[in-house]
């Protein structure tokens, strides 16, 4: 279960909200710009540990983590909800963190994780393909599983695992659509290459040259000579009119 046992506390300081040069202040100092709110209290903005952040979103649990937050020396459980990286140099620019009670349930999504070895890649050689990579679970904070395992071991072509045939969890109630699918198998595609003697027979049978185009260059050549002759038959004619 998601946990604080292994990302367990994040310390948090109150800071005074205002422009995006007084994030950038506080981002010079080592820390990244926070807000908390939830738990039918007043949102606040914080300013957060970067280290202690990433330590909790690359954790086993990840962003579903349940942490003890520690503000001006109250403590309360909470969780990363959303977070912002600079997307060049990948620096944390912002957190999001909700305050939660563990009596309460909430809505988060779950990785769904495949096991064992299909039968359409054993035996038929073909390819397991994962269609749908998290679900959307409800249940108490406490009760928050780390991933949903499918085995796919009876997978074969023709065959698609859904939501539906995720293995069920009493404390867990499955909110995305249950007719969503999730594996198959597909074929691997072999792209033809062309043998040496189809590509000689190909040029054999081509014409060295179409006849439409021979067509269209004895009409230029016609065209040309007529054109060359135009100027001498009106050189001759205006001889005769002299005479």
């Amino acid at each position: 279960m998601a946990t604080a046992t292994e990302a367990s506390v994040l310390e948090a300081n109150p800071r005074t909200p205002g422009t995006k040069n007084d994030a950038r202040r506080v981002r010079r100092q080592g820390k990244v710009p926070a807000v908390v709110y939830g738990a039918g209290k007043q949102a606040m903005p914080v300013s957060v540990d970067p280290r202690q952040v990433s330590r909790i979103l690359h954790s086993k649990t990840g962003h579903n983590t349940v942490f003890d937050l520690t503000v001006d020396g109250e403590r309360t459980k909470a969780m990363i909800v959303d977070w912002q990286y600079e997307p060049i140099k990948g620096a944390l620019l912002h957190i999001d963190l909700k305050r939660i009670a563990m009596d309460q349930k909430l809505k988060v999504n779950v990785p769904i994780v495949l096991t064992g070895e299909a039968a359409g890649v054993k035996q038929q050689g073909g390819i397991l393909e994962q269609i749908f990579r998290e679900v959307e679970v409800e249940c108490l904070p406490g009760d928050i599983p780390n991933s949903v395992e499918m085995s796919v071991a009876e997978l074969v072509f023709g065959m698609v695992l859904r939501v539906s045939d995720l293995p069920q969890n009493p404390k867990v109630t499955f909110l995305t659509d249950p007719d969503q699918p999730v594996a198959h198998i597909i074929s691997i595609k072999e792209e033809e290459v062309p043998t040496p003697e189809a590509i000689a027979g190909e040029a054999a049978a081509a014409p060295a040259e179409p006849e439409v185009i021979k067509k269209g260059k004895q009409e230029t050549e016609e065209e040309g000579a007529a054109e060359a002759e135009k100027p001498e038959r009106a050189e001759k004619a205006e001889k005769k009119e002299k005479k």
